[in-house]
């Protein structure tokens, strides 16, 4: 009887211990979740680039504060410790509180359209002279900064190193490059050489990262060494970041293309036929939504490429949108930022800037924060 009580204790501690670990498991995932949802740390909102936040928003948009810089905003912003970063064509990168305090500004001399990325309390952008800065997210102070020999118009995603003991920070270059240099020191570890410019954001699944360009190619680059594992055809250049879901790539080309492609077999499972992409799409529950410079917005299946739905805007749409929970918040070039039904395209409010928009926002709880050609950075409420 004893024997047998000490194995049903030992059998009821392993229990218990098992409960404890699911707990403190299942804490640690919603604690993930809930500061993803007040962070928008990347463009297009993480690293495989699917544009989704599970933020709620309301349904209704209002000012909550604006800010005017020197020169017009292609950049798209990102979100992280309670501070918003952007930059602009005055040359500039600037830091806001959210609300709306100006914290700092670094001046990087020359037009900055890239959208920004934060890592460990360092911002990381590039400018149109070919110059990768790192700076510090607290003051606005340089860290390093890395020189290219062309402009630098997309955005930078980091990844590990195979030790697992160093971040390396990835930027493509209108010098035809991918560079990879180390987060911390600005130090060159590889660099991948294509065709023509490199415009867009890498997208990574933790082993490669892809990247599209002018040379109509999405090159899949090994993360460890730079060296290219494969390419799909793209059939004309991609001026915009493709999003990696379940070893799928979906991206559009300046052709008016919208494709699934699949990174194994590097075929094309579905693709789509409108005016030029050249944002990036968005996906979540099933659905692929993007702009075109046809004036639309498309919902796509996302395995069979059905449409489901389109919404018309009143100007091309350059940029890209973030489907927030259920919505979709996209901006226009007619000066607006819609609000869309995910499951059915319908409008459910928009909110007029006045000048044309050809950045992507970021959404944060009820929070959605873009820029504008009219200089001005926007933090927008959606009154939850």
């Amino acid at each position: 009887m004893n024997a047998q009580r000490s194995v049903q204790q030992v059998l009821y501690q392993k229990f218990k211990m098992k409960k404890i670990l699911l707990f403190l498991f299942a804490s640690l995932f919603v604690s993930v979740h809930a500061q993803s949802d007040k962070e928008w740390a990347f463009f297009r909102g993480e690293k495989s680039l699917t544009g989704f936040t599970k933020a709620a928003t309301g349904d209704k948009f209002s000012m909550h504060w604006n800010y005017k810089t020197n020169g017009g905003i292609k950049s798209s912003p990102v979100v992280a410790d309670n501070k918003v970063f952007i930059g602009s064509n005055d040359g500039s990168v600037y830091a806001f509180d959210l609300g709306g305090e100006l914290l700092w500004t670094y001046n990087t001399e020359v037009s900055v359209e890239a959208p920004p990325l934060y890592l460990d309390g360092v911002i990381y952008v590039g400018n149109l002279e070919g110059i990768i800065f790192a700076i510090n997210a607290d003051d606005g102070s340089l860290k390093w900064k890395f020189t290219t020999d062309g402009q630098i118009s997309g955005g930078s995603s980091w990844v590990w190193s195979p030790d697992k003991k160093s971040k390396w920070i990835i930027t493509g270059s209108y010098d035809y490059f991918l560079y990879c240099v180390d987060a911390e020191t600005g130090e060159l570890i590889w660099k991948f050489e294509a065709d023509n410019y490199i415009n867009s954001a890498p997208g990574t699944d933790g082993e490669i990262c892809m990247i599209g360009g002018c040379d109509g190619y999405l090159h899949m680059i090994n993360i460890n060494d730079g060296v290219e594992k494969d390419k799909i055809d793209a059939g004309t250049y991609v001026a915009s970041s493709a999003a990696i879901v379940d070893n799928k790539a979906f991206y559009g080309n300046y052709d008016g293309d919208f494709y699934c492609a699949d990174m194994i077999t590097k075929e094309n499972v579905w693709h789509f036929t409108a005016g030029p992409f050249t944002g990036s799409p968005s996906i979540a529950n099933g659905k692929v939504v993007i702009g075109s410079q046809d004036k639309h917005v498309y919902c796509f299946d996302q395995k069979t490429g059905k449409v489901l739905w389109k919404y018309m805007t009143q100007r091309k749409i350059e940029g890209s949108p973030v489907i927030a929970k259920d919505k979709v918040i996209i901006g226009s070039g007619d000066g607006r930022v819609y609000m869309l039904n995910l499951s059915d395209g319908s409008r459910i409010a928009a909110y007029e800037i006045g000048r044309a928009i050809v950045g992507s926002p970021a959404v944060i709880e009820d929070h959605v924060i873009i820029g504008a050609l009219d200089g001005r950075i926007y933090c927008l409420k959606t009154n939850l």
